[in-house]
């Protein structure tokens, strides 16, 4: 699985003109499902994402957790995250079919939730516009391959 986490201090996913999803300080999660990945995998990357100190403590050092802090979530599906940039073309062959990808990526969320978090999301497979108010910024890349 690939994820790109971003410190946020608001983000929103909006489908056809609606928004569907909201939150205030928290991660914003852009979720790729690989063809190889498993439920293992997918619990293994929630703790690691719902556990990460990148909240800056009294002492402006990133110590506090998303749990510290009272965030939540904002987890949009990202196929793209798994684009083919051999050629000027990107190809997404490698990214999950929808028969693997949707259940690990509402497992994800039901891991994110069980932790006690509140996960606000997009739909799977929709065109969707991600809106997000970037603070820090701080973006960290996850990569279960790696």
């Amino acid at each position: 699985m690939r994820a790109v986490v971003t410190r946020v201090s608001s983000a929103s996913v909006t489908i056809g003109g609606r928004v569907e999803g909201a939150i205030d300080r928290g991660f914003l999660v852009l979720l790729g499902v690989g063809p190889q990945d498993n439920e293992a995998v997918c619990d293994k990357l929630a703790e690691k994402i719902c556990n990460l100190r990148i909240f800056e403590d009294e002492n402006e050092k990133m110590n506090l957790n998303l749990e510290q802090v009272g965030g939540s979530l904002l987890v949009v599906s990202q196929f793209t995250l798994y684009a083919d940039t051999s050629s000027r073309r990107p190809g997404f062959s490698h990214a999950a079919k929808p028969d693997l990808a949707v259940p690990l990526y509402e497992r994800f969320m039901e891991q994110c939730r069980q932790r006690g978090f509140t996960v606000e999301h997009g739909q799977f497979g929709a065109d969707m516009q991600v809106a997000s108010v970037n603070d820090g910024p701080v973006t960290i890349l996850f990569d279960t391959d790696k």
